[in-house]
């Protein structure tokens, strides 16, 4: 199956292999208080604790796991028994069981069996029969078990052994909107330990495709592919890439294998004439994805070794005169901001059909772009944003101090985020940093400056065709927009703010700004913002609640639903008349626990009419706009 018709279920769309067992379901769960679990040897069968059953890969304060238990459990622990042939693949395993080919050729035919965590909050520790295969630290980055080398060929079945420490009360660690007490109040929620997205198991040969990156230049006529091998001796094989446009080629082209990451740049000749040209790129109008094919082959006697199949959209972005654009025509951003947090699963989802819907109702209401807050989303909702043309900002759980052990914490999982991430033509920038989250003195300390500047140039190491914010909402220091936060409810105050150039310039130089903190600090970046090069978008704005229930929380109140729709209008309107704001984040997209400033309720029901919002995010009248096909309540 191409990539780009895949329906969303693969956990890594932007590398595809056709076999693949899914491990999510029941798995034997326990809690640990006392932490006597690795004494105790609970990984390897001396003691049998799991006496109660989850359903990964929901988090166990959710009440889709089965468990729901809300309160402390700092360390929990997984165990699920899986039969060989369904870890292994039943026609991978070989002569011994392993998927080794014990004859000729073992060198190349060799498999390595490749178990998958898509996020496991926080640190993960990963044993298969007793024996320790992996080790992570980092709630929101994927991470992978070789289980090869521990396998008993002749065992009819495995054990897998997942035990997962997250402190509640540990404030280096990034964390995000999980609350530190034991109820969740204001802007946080419950928390989420442990497994939270897919786990999955697969064969791949010892020589193999391990990661794929894609950009493209069209100013060049160009992609350009980073594929990473694992097990290649240099010069033994070749790479062989093919991109198609529905059953064209447009793109060919092979290469030897020197090193453990080849990067070549592949011309696509079409992308010289303005009309393809027009018809290859992408946009959140007309998402236009190509599908490839990477190959590699050993040069002696040139036998295909693994086949995968990837996806990439080809586009530009660039900062400059004032404003934000899109394969280099100015482009108004008209966002919504997610948190990903939903009510029976928490920072989990029920699958790729939830978080399609979400994107398609996110578009159905008029916006081109979603900022996902506070979270790493899943790989599968950036797959269905590149599908269906959203625009998105990704984030990362921010922690709530600043210390070595901090930096060190965020930094390492943040560049693991990106390089996840990176291929995805949906993203549009990166925000690191949120409000001065993790770096509260940002504004007279150095350390934390230097911190979040360093992380915004780390980013650009690692993709330097993206937008980064340094520190999204204020106090920025090295931002390429300028992203504020104004929760200004009157809707004559905000028009007056941004009326002009010179009533926008104050706002942003001023000491004070909309929520009280400095939106810039340092000469740089003032003379960025100045310059035009770091455009204005007001990044955070709204947060209207309609909710008469007394412990519901907003930014301001509705009384009425005649009443939301024209404070509505009145604060996008006051927006669009800005000529200085070229992008605006309205807060937010879905109500979410005790936070009932959605656009839509917790169920996924919009709170108006659908052309109605269409016309109070867009500022367009007559538009017939329909629900979106798919269910976006989940309903068991």
């Amino acid at each position: 199956m191409r990539a780009t018709e895949q329906d969303g279920s693969y956990p890594r769309p932007m590398l595809r292999r056709d076999r693949w067992t899914s491990l999510d379901g029941a798995w034997g769960f326990a809690v640990d208080d006392a932490d006597e679990g690795l004494a105790e040897r609970w990984y390897d069968g001396s003691a049998d604790p799991f006496s109660s059953t989850i359903q990964v890969p929901y988090p166990p304060e959710s009440p889709a796991s089965g468990i729901e238990q809300a309160g402390f459990h700092p360390v929990v622990w997984y165990r699920r028994t899986v039969s060989h042939d369904a870890l292994v693949g039943a026609d991978e395993a070989g002569e011994d069981g392993t998927g080794a080919d014990t004859g000729t050729g073992a060198r190349t035919r060799q498999r390595r069996v490749l178990v998958h965590f898509g996020a496991v909050d926080h640190a993960a520790r990963v044993w298969l029969d007793g024996h320790l295969v992996a080790h992570h630290v980092g709630g929101q980055s994927p991470f992978t078990a070789d289980v090869t080398d521990v396998l008993d060929p002749g065992a009819e079945e495995h054990v897998l052994v997942v035990r997962a420490q997250d402190d509640p009360h540990d404030l280096d660690q990034p964390r995000g909107k999980q609350d530190w007490r034991e109820r969740p109040h204001g802007i946080w929620y419950e928390r989420t330990t442990g497994i939270w997205q897919t786990v999955w198991s697969e064969t791949v040969p010892a020589a193999h495709v391990a990661d794929i990156a894609w950009s493209s230049d069209i100013s060049t006529a160009s992609v350009r592919a980073e594929v990473t091998v694992a097990s290649v001796p240099p010069g033994t094989h070749v790479l062989e890439l093919a991109l198609r446009l529905g059953d064209d080629v447009i793109a060919r082209l092979s290469c030897t294998v020197t090193e453990k990451v080849t990067r070549v740049d592949v011309p696509v000749p079409a992308l010289r004439n303005g009309q393809d040209r027009a018809r290859l790129v992408w946009t959140p109008e007309s998402p236009q994805l190509l599908d490839a094919t990477v190959v590699l082959r050993d040069l002696d006697p040139g036998r295909t070794v693994d086949v995968v199949e990837s996806y990439l959209g080809i586009r530009t972005l660039s900062v400059g005169g004032g404003w934000f654009a899109l394969n280099g025509q100015p482009y108004y951003l008209r966002s919504v901001l997610n948190q990903g947090y939903r009510e029976q699963t928490h920072l989990a989802s029920h699958g790729s059909d939830q978080l399609r819907a979400e994107v398609e109702l996110i578009k159905a209401m008029g916006f081109n772009s979603v900022r996902v807050h506070q979270k790493a989303e899943d790989p599968r909702f950036l797959y269905w944003a590149d599908r269906l043309g959203l625009m998105v900002w990704a984030e990362t759980a921010g922690a709530y101090a600043f210390s070595s052990r901090a930096v060190e914490l965020l930094t390492a999982e943040w560049l693991e985020l990106v390089r996840r991430d990176r291929s995805h033509p949906s993203i549009v920038a990166w925000v690191p940093v949120n409000e001065s989250w993790g770096v509260q003195d940002i504004g007279s300390v150095v350390a934390q400056q230097a911190y979040t500047r360093a992380l915004a140039n780390l980013t650009r190491a690692l993709d330097p065709g993206r937008p980064v914010l340094s520190n999204e909402g204020w106090e920025h220091v090295d931002s390429d927009i300028l992203g504020l936060h104004d929760y200004t409810v009157d809707p004559e105050h905000l028009r007056a703010r941004y009326a002009d150039q010179q009533s926008a310039t104050a706002v942003a130089l001023a000491v004070h700004g909309p929520q009280g903190r400095r939106p810039i600090l340092g000469e740089p970046q003032k003379q960025a913002f100045l310059a035009g090069d770091s455009p204005l978008m007001i990044t955070e704005f709204g947060g209207i609640s309609v909710s008469e229930d007394e412990d519901s929380w907003g930014y301001g109140q509705a009384t009425s639903l005649p009443a939301y729709a024209d404070l509505l209008m009145g604060l996008f309107d006051a927006l669009r008349a800005s000529p200085q704001v070229v992008g605006f984040c309205y807060t937010q997209f879905m109500d979410t626990g005790q936070e009932t400033n959605g656009l839509v309720y917790a169920d996924g029901a919009p709170k108006l009419p659908l052309d109605t919002m269409v016309h109070i995010v867009t500022g367009a009248k007559g538009l017939d706009q329909e629900m979106p096909t798919s269910t976006f309540g989940w309903t068991e």
